[in-house]
């Protein structure tokens, strides 16, 4: 997360049409309003589809928010929220879910770390539950499955993009301040009688779209700092990576027999313009193609971005 002034959240609304500089793929569709983020989540970093509901979707605040997921449909009517127990929302900056041993589950990603310096981050995983217990504007407390702390090899790192390969049992890390962005992997599930290793490197992604050298003059997320991740997701049937950074939605399609480092490292296909001023959540939904993008400001545009096949 980085904060936005006001007068410069002002003229990067004016200006966003113009930074958009990247040829979209035919792929997709430009992107449709699917809703508006509802009242109560004013800094939406990250997005994630159920799995056990396809109209539901997870998203939540980042730093100093309520340690609370929000459970919205598309159109953003709001379904329920779950409290995390006995945790703190540091900076939240991702939401990943999951399917494992015939269970569905949901993993908050704590490493924001704007000035480099945590060693507290970690990720939070909780069992993810039947949508029939939501209730809109209450909260159902939910503790958490399993914790997996956060370090790297190299010193902190800001991490807003994390994505899950569950039959890997994998969690992926790509970092944000870093250039190249370095991408880093975890054990989802470590084992809970051995420390948990520091994340390891296993690749730099070089090939995002960069700011132009006009774009670099603007201290914005659109301008100077496009093009830094800020959320990523894996298709749950694995066919696809996305990447979304300030000034775009990045897809990777990913072949058969094809690693994740494979498909990352490769140069992406890049959507139409999301012409958000701080685009920070991306997440495919259930059906492994369509997908969507929040930014943080209170009642923002859910974006959807369809396929053209």
């Amino acid at each position: 997360m980085r904060p936005l002034p006001f007068f410069l959240g002002v003229t990067v609304l004016a200006v966003v049409p113009f930074l958009a500089s990247c040829t979209p793929t035919p792929a997709y569709q430009t992107h449709q309003i699917a809703g508006h983020l509802p009242a109560g989540i004013p800094e939406s970093s990250g997005i994630a589809t159920s799995h056990r509901d396809p109209r539901l979707f997870w998203t939540h605040n980042d730093s100093g928010g309520q340690p609370v997921l929000y459970g919205i449909e598309p159109n953003g009517i709001r379904r329920g929220d779950l409290r995390l127990i006995g945790v703190h929302n540091v900076d939240w900056e991702d939401i990943a879910s999951f399917e494992l041993d015939g269970r569905a589950w949901i993993l908050v990603a704590d490493t924001g770390d704007n000035n480099g310096s945590r060693h507290d981050c970690a990720l939070y995983v909780v069992a993810e539950p039947d949508p029939a217990q939501l209730v809109p504007f209450q909260e159902l407390n939910v503790p958490v499955a399993w914790k997996i702390p956060v370090h790297f090899p190299d010193g902190p790192h800001d991490c807003e993009a994390v994505a899950v390969d569950a039959k890997a049992g994998l969690v992926y890390l790509l970092t944000k301040r870093t250039k190249p962005p370095g991408l880093y992997t975890l054990p989802l599930r470590p084992p809970a009688d051995a420390p948990v290793p520091a994340a390891k490197p296993v690749a730099h992604l070089h090939d995002f779209p960069q700011p132009s050298a006009m774009q670099k003059l603007l201290p914005i997320p659109t301008g100077h700092y496009r093009a830094e991740p800020t959320a990523m997701d894996f298709a749950s049937d694995g066919s696809a990576a996305v990447v979304l950074t300030y000034g775009d939605v990045c897809l990777f399609p990913r072949k058969p027999g094809e690693t994740w480092i494979e498909a990352l490292s490769r140069k992406p296909e890049v959507l139409p313009p999301h012409g958000l001023a701080q685009a920070e959540g991306v997440g495919f939904a259930q059906d492994s193609r369509t997908i969507y993008v929040t930014s943080e400001g209170t009642g923002t545009a859910i974006l959807r971005y369809k396929p053209e096949k």
